[in-house]
């Protein structure tokens, strides 16, 4: 029976790795102002070096990624056979052979069978281990890309002051004040160790706005559950060639190019 669901699961597959050749390309989006326009709170090299480096590379490596993912989707070794099976993992994989993509939890399942299933059955349900292997590329560059193009809209040259409307109300609710949300905001993203990522997101569960810290390029929806309003990006890349070492010095220099109509619509969207 398991051989059954397994083999159907692998024809059920073939079309989602068919489609790989015809995939969308990840590009590097358009900044909406000049690199020298934030200035001169954040100079014009730094936004150049930030955007046209730093940026594409986590596009460029993601497409390379997604590539070699697909590419191990893609494998096909045939027929299979199946060796002994612990009851208990059977229920777990007769339980996902629908799916017309593999899932993480499908390959957690697949991961956890290896032991007991052939190389050929494997093979017939594409590389798994590379599949494996590239999560955390995936995870690093797929963030990075995430991260940064809501980074250039949450930054406007005419951005500073204080959110208007629904969002004010929403931040005085959850922290008492507009300066208490900043203070916390600020010393969330001062305290990150390393490099990673200040936010302020949306808890649909709750209603209400949380702030949180990520670290790396880790996505916040992603390892939250937080929608993303506004990002502030601590990596050193954001500030150093300015600012130095010293990450509370600009920390206090970005509020004054914070773009609160972007996070206003990004409020008003996630409440749909």
């Amino acid at each position: 029976m398991l051989c059954r669901a397994v083999c159907s699961a692998g024809r059920r597959l073939a079309p989602a790795a068919s489609a790989a050749g015809s995939r969308h390309k990840h590009s590097l989006p358009d900044l909406p102002y000049d690199y020298g326009a934030l200035e001169p709170h954040i100079n014009a090299q730094i936004m150049q070096l930030h955007h046209s480096k730093h940026h594409a590379t986590y596009v460029n490596n993601l497409n390379a990624t997604e590539e070699k993912y697909h590419e191990a989707l893609a494998k096909d070794g045939g027929r299979f056979r199946c060796r002994r099976v612990p009851p208990l993992v059977c229920t777990n994989i007769l339980y996902y052979p629908g799916k017309r993509s593999i899932s993480r939890k499908y390959l957690l399942h697949l991961t956890v069978l290896s032991p007991y299933l052939s190389p050929v059955l494997l093979a017939n349900i594409g590389d798994v281990t590379t599949q494996v292997a590239l999560q955390p590329a995936l995870k690093f560059n797929g963030g990075g890309h995430i991260n940064h193009s809501i980074f250039w809209t949450n930054l406007s040259p005419n951005g500073g002051g204080e959110p208007k409307g629904e969002l004010l109300e929403a931040i005085k609710r959850d922290f008492g004040s507009f300066q208490k949300f900043k203070e916390k905001l600020t010393a969330v993203s001062v305290g990150v160790q390393g490099s990673g990522w200040g936010w302020l997101g949306f808890n649909k569960e709750q209603g209400r706005l949380q702030i949180a810290a990520c670290s790396n390029q880790d996505p916040l929806q992603g390892t939250t559950g937080l929608v993303p309003l506004l990002g502030i990006d601590v990596w050193e890349h954001a500030y150093y060639l300015q600012y130095k070492n010293v990450r509370p010095d600009y920390l206090k220099a970005i509020w004054n190019v914070i773009n609160w109509e972007n996070v206003a619509e990004r409020y008003t969207a996630c409440k749909k």
